[in-house]
């Protein structure tokens, strides 16, 4: 079985070592779900002399910069490991004016500097490296669900405007078959882009309650981070992982998602079949 080390566990990482676990892998890792401190040189790099696998999901500093890679860098590269994975964003690409973005997409054009040159100095490590660019993440304590739930939803006014999602399980076994596949670049997202406001309006369709009132982003009072958001604006192509890596997302569309994060806390609300939906993608 294999032996990863993972810097960062995360809300991602965490589903990922739940599943290799139960495949019988041994899985350790920094942060606060870890169970090894980010400063302790001499065991993470004892953790590296019997790894097999190595992910980061740690972002970069604020100001540029890896930590990962300043701290630890140079002992990744030469440890004797299988295959090296970094949780990327698909924030690297920009805006494309809703247009589809793939892995030959420039980047570097939008508000993340800082995790486009990360992206790029991990893709430089080594030739063991798989870069895995990652659109909006949800999944279960994470959806829309809780956000339309909680009162915390927004449907924003803006026509055209267009995202892609991916599950968190559909990340993990992205995730694993990059590790058995070719080294490279990745984009891990479903299969339908769509305008925010669908997806609130399907979280809230299967919660029984209205969906909140559109407004306008002035209206809506959004936080910067938020409002950055909305400043972008792309389709993610998945096709490349799938060709590749023989991926193919359990969840591929976020009805899909939602409705199986309804279904295992409301069986009854969800029992309904939702709409179809066009899934296909270049």
């Amino acid at each position: 079985m294999g032996n990863l080390l993972i810097f960062g566990m995360g809300y991602t990482a965490q589903v990922l070592a739940a599943r290799l676990r139960a495949r019988g892998w041994t899985v350790r890792g920094t942060g606060s779900a870890g169970d090894i401190a980010f400063g302790d040189k001499a065991l993470i790099e004892a953790t590296l002399a019997r790894a097999t696998h190595v992910l980061s999901s740690v972002p970069p500093l604020r100001e540029g910069g890896d930590p990962v890679l300043q701290a630890y860098g140079g002992a990744i590269a030469a440890a004797p490991l299988e295959a090296i994975g970094y949780l990327s964003s698909t924030g690297v690409y920009g805006d494309a004016g809703g247009a589809w973005v793939d892995e030959s997409s420039g980047v570097g054009t939008g508000r993340r500097s800082a995790r486009t040159q990360a992206d790029l100095d991990w893709q430089a490590l080594s030739p063991k490296v798989r870069v895995y660019r990652l659109p909006g993440i949800y999944g279960p304590g994470r959806s829309a669900l809780e956000r339309v739930a909680e009162g915390k939803a927004h449907r924003i006014d803006i026509p055209g405007q267009v995202f892609s999602r991916i599950h968190v399980d559909d990340i993990a076994s992205g995730v694993i078959a990059g590790f058995a596949g070719p080294a490279g670049v990745y984009n891990l997202a479903d299969d339908l882009p769509c305008n925010q406001n669908a997806v609130i309006e399907e979280a809230a369709r299967l919660l029984g309650v209205a969906p909140p009132p559109m407004q306008s982003l002035e209206e809506a009072n959004l936080s910067p981070m938020a409002l950055a958001f909305y400043a972008e604006n792309r389709r993610v192509a998945n096709g490349k992982a799938k060709r590749l890596l023989g991926w193919k997302p359990a969840y591929p569309t976020y009805r899909d998602g939602l409705r199986a994060l309804s279904a295992s806390t409301r069986p009854s609300i969800a029992s309904a079949e939702p709409a179809s939906a066009r899934t296909d993608q270049r």
